[in-house]
C-alpha cells in the first residue's frame, strides 16, 4: 500500500460524499434541514401506498441526515434487481419502521434517498455534484464514484463476484446494482486525497484557501445532535450525531477513547474510517481491504487503538 492507493471507501460515502453535498445545497438556499424530504422529493410521499405515504409525511431532512426518520436499515436485495429505476421505485415506497424521530437506526435507505434528493434539486447525481463542488476544488483528483480504468492497477480488491475480483467496482451490493453511484456506497479515493478533505473540516471548511463551505455550514454540520437509541439489550440511551457524522454511538468505538467532545468521523464496511478532531487539531485516515479475500477481517479494534494513540500524542505534544 501507498498514499495513492486507491481504496473503496463503502460507507465514508455517506458523510464525505452525500452529507457534504447536502449541506451545500443548504448552504445555497435549496433545502432547509427540518422541511420534510417531500418537499424537496415529492416522490417519497407519492410511491408507497397509502399507508406509508401519510406516515413518511413529516420525516424531515435532518432526520436523514441523523438516522432518526424511522427508515429501515436496508431493504432486500430482490429489490435491486430489475434496473435502477425499478430499484429507487422500490425504496420509495418502503414502510417507516418506527415513527420520525423516535429512534436511531443506522440506515443505508436514509442515504439512498438522500442521493436521490440531491439529483432532483441539482440536476446532478451525487457523483457529479460532489465532483463539482467538493472534489475538484479540493484537487482530489482521484476521489469519484466509478473510477476509470487507469486506475485499476493502484485499487486494493476486495471480494470476489461472478469468480472476478472486485478492483474498482464497488463492494456493496446496493450500491452495485444502482451502477456504483448511490448516496451511501461507492466512492473511492486514496490517503491522499482523503487528507486534503480531512484539511479541510479541520480548517471549518477551508484547504490551501479553498472554501468548500462557510464556517457557519461547518458549524452546523460537525455541531452534535441528541439521538436517541436502543442497545441490544433493549435498554434505550442518548447518542450524539453530527449531520452525517457518528461523535457518540454503537458505532464510534473505532474513534478511540482520547478524543474530544467535538471529535466527529465515521467508518466503512470494507475496513476504512476517518475521524476529524477541530478541538485537539487531529484527523486519522485509515484504509484497507479488510474484506478480502473472504469477507472476515476485522480492523474496527486496530482503528479505534490508533485513535487513541493519535490522540494521546497530540495532546503530549502541545
Amino acid at each position: 500500500m501507498t498514499t495513492n492507493t486507491v481504496f473503496d471507501l463503502a460507507s465514508l460515502t455517506k458523510p464525505i460524499a452525500t452529507a457534504t453535498s447536502v449541506m451545500l445545497l443548504v448552504e445555497q438556499g435549496k433545502v432547509k434541514l427540518d422541511e420534510p424530504v417531500a418537499t424537496y422529493l415529492p416522490t417519497f410521499i407519492e410511491t408507497g401506498d397509502a399507508e406509508a405515504n401519510a406516515a413518511k409525511q413529516k420525516v424531515t431532512v435532518r432526520q436523514l441526515l441523523l438516522h432518526t426518520s424511522g427508515q429501515i436499515a436496508d431493504n432486500a436485495l430482490r429489490d435491486y434487481l430489475q434496473g435502477v429505476d425499478e430499484a429507487n421505485q422500490r425504496l420509495l415506497a418502503l414502510k417507516l419502521s418506527k415513527p420520525p424521530g423516535e429512534t436511531f437506526v443506522y440506515s443505508d435507505v436514509n442515504f439512498i434517498t438522500l442521493g436521490l434528493q440531491i439529483e432532483k434539486l441539482s440536476g446532478q447525481n451525487v457523483h457529479e455534484f460532489s465532483q463539482a463542488h467538493i472534489f475538484r476544488p479540493l484537487g482530489m483528483d482521484e476521489t469519484g464514484f466509478v473510477p476509470g480504468k487507469s486506475l485499476g492497477y493502484r485499487t486494493a480488491p476486495t471480494e470476489k463476484r461472478d469468480g472476478h475480483w472486485m478492483r474498482g467496482t464497488v463492494h456493496d451490493p446496493r450500491s452495485y446494482a444502482l451502477r456504483g453511484i448511490a448516496g451511501h456506497a461507492g466512492l473511492f479515493s486514496t490517503a491522499e486525497d482523503l487528507a486534503r478533505y480531512a484539511s479541510a473540516m479541520l480548517n471549518r471548511g477551508e484547504y490551501q484557501g479553498v472554501k468548500i463551505m462557510q464556517p457557519e455550514t461547518w458549524q452546523l454540520m460537525t455541531t452534535g445532535n441528541v439521538v436517541p437509541g436502543r442497545r441490544n439489550d433493549g435498554e434505550k440511551y442518548e447518542g450524539l450525531r453530527g449531520l452525517g457524522w457518528d461523535m457518540r454511538t454503537g458505532f464510534s468505538t473505532n474513534g478511540g477513547t482520547a478524543r474530544s467532545a467535538a471529535a466527529f468521523g465515521h467508518g466503512g464496511f470494507t475496513g476504512t474510517a476517518i475521524w476529524i478532531d477541530p478541538e485537539q487539531d487531529w484527523f486519522l485516515i485509515f484504509l484497507s481491504n479488510r474484506v478480502h479475500p473472504d469477507g472476515k477481517g476485522s480492523v474496527n479494534p486496530l482503528i479505534g487503538e490508533i485513535a487513541t494513540l493519535v490522540a494521546a500524542a497530540r495532546q503530549a505534544g502541545k
